[in-house]
């Protein structure tokens, strides 16, 4: 009975006339609310940046429709042989392809190496100096 007298004794217990329970559940009661307005906040947060995300593919969809559009409108054949006719361009001639006996005679011809001049070096007086004892030395 102990304990269930300290716990009367616990709901009971009275602070300037307002028990300690009373007191508590009305901070867990704020607590939530708090916590409920945060969450709906973030929620609604996050349900302007989806909003904005969503916007933005739909513009990048209709920006790939209009750029395929204009790949469909300049390739069209038409548009692409006038081009050609204009800059000078036709069909190959049949008696200008290559057949695989003249495959040789097209090959490119590789460039020539690069050619090195190297400058002499001119010995100096003290360069002379120095190798006259080696060729004394080696003559010996």
């Amino acid at each position: 009975m102990s304990a269930a007298g300290a716990l009367k004794r616990i709901f009971e217990w009275k602070v300037r006339g307002v028990r300690w329970i009373e007191i508590i559940g009305l901070m867990l009661v704020a607590a939530m609310i708090f916590s409920v307005y945060l969450a709906k906040a973030a929620a609604a947060s996050e349900s302007a940046r989806i909003a904005s995300l969503e916007r933005q593919i739909a513009q990048n969809g209709q920006r790939v429709r209009l750029l395929r559009a204009e790949v469909a409108r300049l390739e069209q054949p038409g548009r692409l042989e006038a081009l050609s006719r204009d800059a000078g361009l036709g069909p190959v001639d049949v008696r200008r392809q290559a057949t695989e006996a003249n495959l040789a005679e097209l090959a490119p011809t590789p460039e020539p190496a690069p050619v090195v001049i190297v400058a002499p070096t001119i010995p100096t007086a003290s360069a002379a100096t120095e190798s006259a004892p080696d060729a004394a030395e080696v003559a010996q």
